[in-house]
C-alpha cells in the first residue's frame, strides 16, 4: 500500500470520527426571562443528566452542582434526557422541567422566572458574608442569586488575592460586593474581617493581637464564622465580635455539614441528626443574648468552600430610604436584620422593626403585637416565638394562614424575643429568623445566672486546652481567657435572672 493511499484512509477515519462524536451530542439554547417584564434574566441553574449528574455549561462558572448564566445560554450536550431546577433566589418561584437531546438536536426554549416578592421594595437588602468564589464572576453571581451585598474573601491567612484598586464594586445601580474581606482560622476559631483597606496577612500573630490589629482601622467589622467555635466567649467578653453568623455555611441547599470540628461540640443526643447542629448554634446565639449582650445575627453561604450558591443562607437588613453600601453596614450595626435560608420574613412589632429596645416603667406591664409579613417558595411547617431562650409559642402554619395573626406577648421583667420559622425538611434545616428585640424594665438589661455560668464553663474548658500546649503563645492567650473568666463572673454575679 502506497503512503499516500494510508493518508487518506486515516483522514477520512478522522471524518467518521467527529461525524460519530456529533451525531451523538445536540444543542439547546436557553432564554430566561422576568414573567413582568419579559427582559432577560441572569440566573442558577442545577442541570442533570438521567443519572442525575450535575452538568457543566461551557463558559458559564460552575460550583459543585450548579452554574450560573446571563439569561442566556447554549447548552451543547450529549444526546439524553435531563431535568433542571432553575431559581434567582428566594424572591422568585423555581422552575423546574425536563427536556431530552437528540441526534443534531439544534432547539430553542424561553423560561419565564416570576417574581412573588421584591424585599428590595419594602426595604429589605439582601447580603451574603462569606463568598469564596472568583472576582471576575461576582457581578454575574450576585445578580443571578439577586443579591444586593456581597463580601468576597480576598484574601485567607497569608494567602492574599493582588489588591484590587478599588476594593468596593458598586454595579447594576444597587449592587456592591468588596473584594478585601478575608478570613483567618486558628485553632478553636474562624472569624471574618470586612471593610479593612489591605490584607491582614500576618498570620503568625496570635488571635488577639491579630483582632487587635484589625481594630486599627474604624471601619473594621469582625464576624464569627459560627458560634460554637472554642475562643468565642473570649473574643466576646473582650467586645471584638461585631456579629455572628447563625445561618452559616454548614447549612447547605441539600445536606448539612453536621460537624462542630475545632469548635464546641453539641450534645448529639440533646441536638441529633440533621436539625442538630443548627439548633446548636442557635442555642449558643440566644444564652449570648440571655446574657444581656446584643450582637446581630448574620448569615453566608460559604460558596466555593460549601456545596451552597451564593446568596445560600442570606441576610436582609432593612435601610430607610436610599440604600448605599454604608447604609446598609450602619443599620446592620443597628440590629435590622433577618436572617434566612428560605422563608422570607419582614417583621414589625408594634411598628418597630428588629433591634429596637422597648422601655418599661418598673411594675408595669408591656404587651407587644406581633406583625409578619411572609413568603416562601416552599412549605412551613410552623412559627415559633422566641422569649428568653424558650419557645414561648409555637404555632402551625395552617392555623397562621387562617387567622393571619400571632399571639401576643407580654413581659413584667426585661428580656429579648424574636420570631423564627422553619420548614421540616429531613435532609438539611432551612428556616428564617428575625434578629431580636430588647424589653428594658426601670433601664436594666436581662442577665441570666444560667447563661453567663455556661460561657464561664466554656471559658475554663477552652483555657485548660490551651495550658495544655505550654507554650509562649499559650500563655500570652491564656492571660485572655483570664480576662473573659472574670467577665463571664461578674455577669453570673450581677444576674438578675435564673
Amino acid at each position: 500500500m502506497s503512503k499516500p493511499l494510508t493518508l487518506l484512509k486515516l483522514g477520512l477515519l478522522l471524518i467518521l470520527a467527529n461525524t460519530a462524536w456529533a451525531a451523538g451530542r445536540g444543542q439547546l439554547a436557553i432564554t430566561v426571562v422576568d414573567r413582568q417584564t419579559g427582559k432577560p434574566i441572569a440566573c442558577r441553574m442545577h442541570l442533570k443528566n438521567a443519572a442525575g449528574k450535575p452538568r457543566r455549561a461551557k463558559r458559564a462558572p460552575f460550583w459543585h452542582d450548579h452554574f450560573v448564566f446571563p439569561g442566556k445560554i447554549l447548552l451543547d450536550l450529549p444526546v439524553g434526557n435531563y431535568t433542571f431546577d432553575l431559581e434567582r433566589g428566594p424572591e422568585y418561584v423555581t422552575r423546574s422541567g425536563h427536556f431530552r437531546i437528540d441526534n443534531f438536536a439544534d432547539d430553542t426554549k424561553q423560561i419565564d422566572l416570576a417574581r412573588f416578592v421584591d424585599m428590595a421594595a419594602d426595604g429589605w437588602y439582601s447580603g451574603d458574608l462569606y463568598i469564596r468564589r472568583r472576582a471576575r464572576d461576582i457581578s454575574l453571581l450576585m445578580q443571578a442569586d439577586d443579591l444586593h451585598v456581597g463580601q468576597v474573601i480576598g484574601w485567607w491567612d497569608r494567602k492574599a488575592e493582588p489588591l484590587p484598586k478599588e476594593p468596593l464594586v458598586r454595579f447594576d445601580e444597587n449592587r456592591f460586593y468588596h473584594l478585601m474581606a478575608g478570613g483567618r482560622h486558628t485553632p478553636g476559631t474562624t472569624l471574618l474581617y470586612f471593610n479593612l483597606p489591605k490584607p491582614l496577612t500576618e498570620a503568625d500573630r496570635p488571635l488577639m493581637e491579630y483582632v487587635l490589629k484589625a481594630r486599627e482601622n474604624a471601619d473594621a467589622w469582625i464576624d464569627a464564622s459560627a458560634p460554637f467555635w472554642w475562643d468565642l466567649p473570649m473574643l466576646v467578653a473582650h467586645g471584638q465580635i461585631d456579629s455572628i453568623q447563625v445561618a452559616h455555611a454548614h447549612l447547605c441547599r441539600e445536606t448539612v455539614i453536621g460537624n462542630e470540628a475545632d469548635g464546641k461540640p453539641r450534645d448529639r443526643r440533646r441536638y441529633p441528626g440533621a436539625w442538630g447542629n443548627s439548633q446548636w448554634s442557635q442555642e449558643i446565639y440566644f444564652k449570648l443574648l440571655d446574657c444581656g449582650l446584643r450582637i446581630p445575627p448574620s448569615a453566608g453561604s460559604g460558596s466555593g468552600v460549601s456545596p451552597n450558591p451564593v446568596g445560600y443562607n442570606r441576610m436582609y437588613v432593612h435601610v430607610d430610604g436610599e440604600f448605599d453600601y454604608a447604609a446598609w453596614w450602619k443599620n446592620f450595626r443597628a440590629g435590622r436584620v433577618v436572617v434566612t435560608n428560605g422563608p422570607l420574613i419582614r417583621p414589625t412589632v408594634n411598628g418597630q422593626l428588629p433591634g429596637h429596645v422597648f422601655a418599661v416603667e418598673k411594675g408595669q406591664e408591656l404587651e407587644l403585637e406581633i406583625g409578619l409579613t411572609l413568603s416562601t417558595r416552599k412549605p412551613i411547617s410552623y412559627l415559633e416565638l422566641i422569649k428568653n431562650g424558650r419557645v414561648e409559642h409555637s404555632i402551625r402554619f395552617d392555623d397562621y394562614a387562617k387567622s393571619g395573626k400571632l399571639p401576643k406577648l407580654t413581659f413584667q421583667e426585661s428580656g429579648w424575643f424574636l420570631v423564627r420559622a422553619v420548614t421540616d425538611l429531613p435532609k438539611t434545616y432551612r428556616f428564617a429568623m428575625t434578629g431580636p428585640y430588647y424589653v428594658e424594665v426601670d433601664y436594666q438589661r436581662r442577665i441570666s445566672r444560667q447563661a453567663a455560668g455556661f460561657f464561664l464553663d466554656w471559658v475554663y474548658e477552652r483555657a485548660k486546652q490551651i495550658k495544655a500546649s505550654d507554650s509562649q503563645q499559650g500563655r500570652k492567650e491564656l492571660a485572655h481567657h483570664r480576662k473573659a473568666r472574670d467577665f463571664w463572673q461578674d455577669l453570673v454575679d450581677r444576674a438578675n435572672a435564673d
